[in-house]
């Protein structure tokens, strides 16, 4: 018996007969195993999310047979033992060998007549989740299991010491699944190996915002890691569902967006990306290292936006079941709340799925990339493309970043860390990863940045002996600076954290206009003239920094204002070139601890 999958569960822990359906998808948040007693009977349960939702574990069941007439006999009943099984980290349920079973007189008999799923995400979900939990450890006759981050070094050890690319990043935590996990063993192993032709993978990207964030970022990363491997990649712009809205881990709709507004997003983001690949070539592929993978950015509005509807509906809407699409936890959480949910927004995987159909036809794309939410969408392409050309393709995750409390780093979120400079400066994105935890900043170590593992492990022996140096958090906030704002964007970084903490007049002498209205965001500005005389008392009160009479000259005299970070007590004090006024003609005032203001002199 093939893979199936069931739903219409009543009720946990007790009798429920089961509706067999063919299993092409998975549950997002909860999938059932058991091991069957019948080595006939080989099935996987997965719980309707609908009936349980949000739950993240796995349990055993056990299939019992019961009497009846032949109709009831092929209508089997479960009934679901709960044994809760914490689930680990997904990049250590990566693929497994196929349990090996004695054929049975049924199983050498010819087959029946009848259309099995060609290639299901049953397998891949099975032994993912079934190791992850560490289930078919406890399960009668199980042999044990290989995960596939063990498999990849070991093959990569065998090409003559070589690292593959797969060995590597699941050893870094960045390629989080790899589906489907059999085929991922039994091919994209060897296809990634060195000295192999090359392969073409992708990313997506959906122009809801003009900018990229940190939560992007991850996704980038493994698009320049298969780049620094010989492959090519792909990163995909989407002005067309971008139209749409992705309801991945939404409760509600997205805002819509104008064709318009949408084309003026796509522009940041072609912008955005194309300076990161630019920024790594430049920056951190050198001379000599071996052939570094050709780069190319699409807007799948290009296909899309000429496809016609009757030709989508007629050629790859057929392929399509609407099962599979309505399964999805995303699609049923929506069904279920009193919004409801679009058909714009139900047909998103399906043109994201035609998006690596498209890219497999035009540009031989067998891999794409995505978020760990995006594994549905990533299935439905899968499936599309085997389904319409035969051809194995596969899918790869990365993880998601969350903030301390656990929230998705993003712009529904409302914390979104920004790539572009104009909503996030680079002094700002240098002081978020620098304030990064002690636990968890070798961990982006390893996803954020290219250091050889080696080089981390004694980052991090050194950090040990000195913590008080924030060596790791550092070097963790140079290195992705300079991937997301060049050379210049680090030295702007660094200059702007010298006059913010440690108030060094060389780094305010160098810092250029936009750097301190980055800086002081909130700060006003003022343009004066300096006057034969002018003292401390007079800048102030040019400036409306300090009111009028008694109580301003009594907040100079009690040390409250500094003029470039040095303190004035005297309010007498006449301003002198080079100490009070820098070099570039400009004062920074500041009126207790947090009032800056920013004097740029005229005419000096």
């Amino acid at each position: 018996m093939g893979l199936k999958r069931e739903s219409g569960i009543a009720e946990i822990g007790k009798w429920a007969s089961l509706r067999k359906v063919p299993f092409s998808s998975r549950e997002d948040n909860l999938v059932v195993l058991w091991e069957p007693e019948d080595p006939e009977e080989d099935s996987l349960a997965a719980l309707n999310s609908a009936v349980i939702p949000k739950i993240t574990v796995a349990y055993g069941l056990t299939p019992r047979k019961r009497s009846g007439t032949k109709s009831e006999q092929r209508d089997l009943r479960y009934h679901l033992s709960l044994h809760p099984l914490p689930l680990q980290e997904p990049a250590q349920a990566l693929g497994a060998p196929p349990r090996q079973r004695k054929p049975s007189p049924a199983a050498t008999a010819p087959p029946q007549s009848q259309n099995p799923p060609a290639k299901m995400a049953a397998p891949t979900l099975r032994r993912r989740c079934g190791r992850a939990a560490g289930l078919w450890g406890g399960l009668r006759g199980a042999p044990p299991l290989l995960p596939l981050r063990r498999r990849a070094h070991e093959q990569a050890r065998r090409a003559r010491g070589a690292r593959g690319l797969l060995a590597t990043q699941c050893e870094r935590g960045l390629f989080q699944e790899v589906f489907p996990a059999q085929s991922a063993e039994e091919q994209l192993l060897d296809l990634l190996e060195p000295g192999r032709p090359p392969l073409t993978a992708y990313c997506g990207f959906d122009p809801t915002a003009d900018s990229l964030h940190v939560g992007h970022l991850l996704a980038v990363m493994g698009l320049l890691h298969f780049q620094r491997a010989g492959h090519n990649v792909i990163a995909v712009v989407g002005g067309a569902t971008a139209r749409l809205g992705d309801p991945s881990g939404r409760e509600r709709a997205r805002e819509p967006l104008s064709a318009e507004r949408v084309r003026a997003h796509a522009r940041g983001l072609r912008d955005g990306l194309g300076r990161l690949f630019e920024n790594h070539r430049e920056l951190f592929w050198a001379a000599g290292a071996g052939r570094l993978g050709e780069a190319a950015l699409l807007d799948n509005a290009s296909w899309l936006g000429r496809q016609p509807l009757l030709d989508f509906l007629s050629g790859a809407g057929g392929r399509f079941r609407m099962g599979t699409l309505l399964s999805r936890q995303s699609c049923q959480a929506r069904l279920r709340s009193p919004e409801g949910m679009s058909l714009a927004e139900f047909l998103y995987p399906a043109l994201q799925a035609y998006d690596f159909l498209h890219l497999h036809q035009h540009h031989g794309c067998r891999i794409q990339l995505g978020g760990a939410d995006q594994m549905g969408n990533i299935m439905s392409g899968y499936e599309l493309v085997t389904k319409m050309t035969g051809t194995d393709v596969f899918g790869i995750t990365v993880p998601l970043i969350t903030s301390t409390t656990g929230d998705k780093l993003g712009k529904t979120a409302g914390n979104a860390v920004w790539l572009n400079r104009d909503k996030t400066s680079p002094f700002e994105l240098y002081q978020f990863f620098v304030r990064q935890q002690d636990n968890i900043v070798e961990k982006y170590l390893k996803l954020f940045t290219f250091l050889p593992l080696e080089e981390i492990d004694h980052i991090m022996e050194m950090h040990a002996k000195e913590p008080e140096k924030w060596g790791p958090q550092k070097r963790l906030a140079a290195e992705v600076t300079k991937l997301v704002h060049g050379r210049e964007g680090l030295e702007s970084a660094k200059r702007c954290t010298k006059v913010l903490y440690y108030s060094s007049l060389e780094a305010l002498e160098a810092m250029s206009d936009q750097e301190l209205q980055e800086l002081f965001k909130q700060a006003p500005s003022a343009e004066l003239l300096l006057e034969p005389g002018m003292n401390v008392l007079d800048l102030c009160r040019k400036a409306n920094a300090i009111l009028d009479g008694p109580s301003g000259y009594q907040k100079i005299t009690n040390g409250g204002v500094s003029v470039n970070g040095i303190r004035v007590t005297n309010p007498e004090t006449v301003l002198v070139l080079g100490q009070h006024i820098l070099k570039n003609g400009v004062s920074l005032l500041r009126v207790g601890k947090k009032n800056y203001y920013i004097i740029k002199w005229l005419q000096l």
